[in-house]
């Protein structure tokens, strides 16, 4: 967390420092990106000591998150990330893309990209003391904060639309989470969630407003960056080397926004030469 200089509003560009601002920037609203030290973080830390890691989750780019090491070894929040890359040889040649990759991110604990953002935002939940963690969500995110959050006994409220699909409110349910069945649709369930937090001062890890669940989801940048330098022989020991195009799922944007959060930190570091092209991809209608 030595490397966590504070927040920087997406709007009006307003600085702050960590205990300055919680989720949104006090001034417009405005979505808050997460600053990072990175003279800091490049004098103490060299690809080598990552490369060289025997973590193998998103823990093992610590030096790189806004948060302290959550401890827990042995739990599911220690088994977050690190998902293969994987070469789907069949695939490539009937696409006629003899260099596609898949990150295949359905191995995480709950089976969610969601984990990746929960587990960071339950380590910062851990590091501001909060009682109760709580989300809106018709699924996955809900899935990923209640299995994050029973690994530390941290107590997990989760906000959903009565029309989520009953397997999925099943599963937060067997994490032990309370789960609230709100009549109305999704943006319901984000307001009345965002209420809630502000009334019992519980700690709100909605996607688009908690910065740090875009510092969770850039990990896979990592990942890719890391893996596709080893699957194509292609570092020197001082970066690493990046594809031309990764695309990306598409929902509230938290994820893509993410991703490029990971590979202009990388880029910064001085750790990748150039960013990749992202696409973002989503179903019709």
């Amino acid at each position: 967390m030595a490397g966590f200089l504070g927040y920087r509003c997406s709007v009006c560009d307003t600085h702050y420092g960590p205990d300055e601002a919680t989720y949104t920037c006090p001034k417009d609203g405005g979505n808050l990106d997460v600053v990072l030290d990175y003279d800091h973080i490049r004098d103490s830390v060299t690809l080598n000591d990552i490369e060289t890691s025997n973590d193998h989750s998103i823990w093992r780019y610590l030096p790189l998150l806004p948060v302290d090491d959550p401890g827990h070894i042995g739990t599911v929040l220690r088994a977050v990330g690190w998902t293969p890359l994987l070469a789907p040889f069949m695939l490539r040649e009937k696409l006629d893309l003899p260099h596609l990759w898949l990150k295949d991110d359905g191995r995480n604990p709950t089976a969610s990209f969601k984990d990746r953002a929960s587990a960071v935002v339950v380590a910062r939940a851990q590091q501001v003391g909060a009682e109760v963690a709580i989300t809106a969500s018709t699924g996955n995110a809900g899935a990923a904060l209640a299995g994050m959050a029973a690994a530390v006994g941290l107590p997990a409220v989760i906000l959903a639309p009565k029309s989520a699909p009953p397997a999925k409110v099943a599963q937060l349910l067997i994490f032990g989470a309370k789960v609230f069945l709100v009549d109305g649709t999704y943006d319901d369930a984000f307001d009345l969630s965002l209420q809630a937090a502000q009334e019992f001062g519980w700690y709100c890890r909605n996607t688009g407003y908690n910065p740090f669940t875009a510092e969770g989801k850039k990990t896979a940048a990592f990942e890719i960056c890391e893996q596709f330098s080893v699957a194509t022989n292609d570092s020197d020991g001082k970066r690493w080397q990046v594809p031309d195009a990764v695309f990306v799922s598409v929902g509230d944007g938290n994820i893509i926004s993410g991703l490029h959060k990971g590979f202009k930190d990388l880029k910064e570091l001085g750790w990748i030469e150039r960013l990749p092209r992202l696409f973002g991809v989503q179903s019709t209608g």
